[in-house]
């Protein structure tokens, strides 16, 4: 059984999070900017010193491969080296550096593969500078149009066309992923679970589905002394009535049921006025398809109409349950139980570049803790000793896989 070099790992960690460092120890490093591309050009300089094959495809993923015995579809891990505006240092970057420190392992002990493996970086994962978010992956997926992801635009106006085409990551079509043996992809959790359970490893069986709507409630403006409280059209003063009904029958759907108000804008947002017109969003996620149609349910049965106010529900949108491949996550369980690591079995309530790629190969994921839950800020934080036991697990897990590949064991 072989260990990551931990030290290794660390100064790795280390030396990403300088591309795009923030004054309060995290990162900016938003995709195809100047600090994405300088965290890219360094990968690659790993990669090559490593003697992997690096390539890239026309959305600009990169794919740097060890080779194998045979010449047979790979298996991938990674995730991805982008941020969000103030984000942590192990935020998707972590899944990359933990797969390049697996790699650089069975090179350190000449480990000789049945079959290849490749480590990806995911172009515009976060979806921080580019909308949408999972972007690349999303692609090649087919979730989303290539022409469409062109013309999406940042806050200056530059399209993602025009900064692919300047980055000078945008490669051939001929590169990108078509066959895999299996994809796993290593994240911090981003949630307080695996900490407050006092669990190193989570091994994750699928994303939650969910929905996610907008409710608009529109009265009218009066002045705010001098109309009686009787002949008002307050629409804010329902949306509070309406925001209590929602998280009293939504709390009876499921304890494993999470939802949140999370936008609100009310109009015209004057102290003096009363407003004329509230929008608010309701997020919901389960794994159980049925929980959300429930959830669905109990939002369309707010009224059109009361207290002299109209009320509109409309989805934004919505994802199903993704399910990950069983028979990774009992390997992961039991490189953990390998390694004498204590491991927990979860679905990830965010999305990953892996509940895309799981529509066209064998994948699961890995989680590490993160320390009070936190991520998507500068105080992100998850132990170097957690972040090799991390590797630990996806470098015994890829070993074992390989070898199962190599019989033609394999999950598809």
């Amino acid at each position: 059984m072989f260990k990551c070099n931990q030290s290794r790992l660390k100064d790795s960690i280390e030396q990403f999070s300088r591309f795009g460092a923030t004054d309060n120890g995290g990162v900016t490093r938003l995709s195809l900017s100047k600090e994405d591309l300088e965290a890219r050009d360094y990968f690659c300089e790993c990669c090559k010193n490593l003697g992997l094959d690096v390539r890239i495809d026309d959305m600009g993923n990169i794919y740097a491969t060890l080779p194998g015995k045979k010449d047979v579809p790979p298996i991938m891990m990674g995730s991805h080296l982008d941020s969000v505006v103030k984000g942590g240092r192990f935020d998707g970057v972590l899944g990359v550096l933990t797969a390049l420190e697996a790699v650089r392992t069975i090179i350190d002990n000449g480990i000789e593969l049945e079959i290849p493996l490749t480590i990806v970086n995911w172009t515009n994962e976060e979806g921080a500078r580019f909308d949408p978010a999972m972007m690349s992956s999303g692609v090649i997926t087919n979730k989303f149009d290539k022409e469409k992801m062109l013309q999406s635009t940042d806050k200056d106006g530059i399209t993602f066309k025009e900064a692919l085409k300047e980055s000078g990551y945008e490669g051939s079509i001929e590169n990108r992923l078509k066959e895999a043996a299996a994809f796993i992809e290593l994240h911090i959790e981003q949630g307080p679970i695996l900490e407050t359970e006092k669990v190193e490893i989570g091994v994750v069986e699928g994303v939650l589905g969910m929905c996610c709507y907008e409710v608009s409630i529109s009265g009218e403006s009066d002045h705010a002394g001098t109309t009686p409280m009787k002949m008002r059209k307050d629409p804010l003063f329902l949306a509070t009535k309406l925001i209590s009904i929602l998280i009293e029958q939504l709390g009876k759907v499921d304890e494993e049921l999470v939802y949140t108000i999370g936008r609100m804008n009310v109009t015209p947002n004057i102290h003096t006025v009363i407003p004329n017109k509230v929008v608010f969003t309701i997020d919901a996620r389960h794994k159980d398809p049925m929980k959300i149609i429930e959830v669905e349910q109990i939002i369309e049965a707010l009224p059109a109409e009361e207290a002299g106010c109209y009320i509109q529900k409309q989805k934004l949108w919505g994802r199903d349950t993704v399910v990950f491949e069983s028979e990774i996550c009992d390997e992961i369980e039991q490189a953990c139980d390998l390694h004498g690591y204590s491991s927990k079995r979860l679905y990830s309530g965010a999305g990953h570049n892996a509940q895309f790629i799981a529509s066209i190969t064998a994948t699961a994921m890995i989680f590490v803790p993160s320390i009070n839950g936190k991520s998507h800020c500068e105080e992100e934080e998850t132990s170097f000793e957690d972040c090799a036991k991390g590797a630990d697990v996806l470098l015994t897990t890829v070993l074992k896989l390989q070898t199962k590949f190599a019989k033609k064991e394999a999950f598809i």
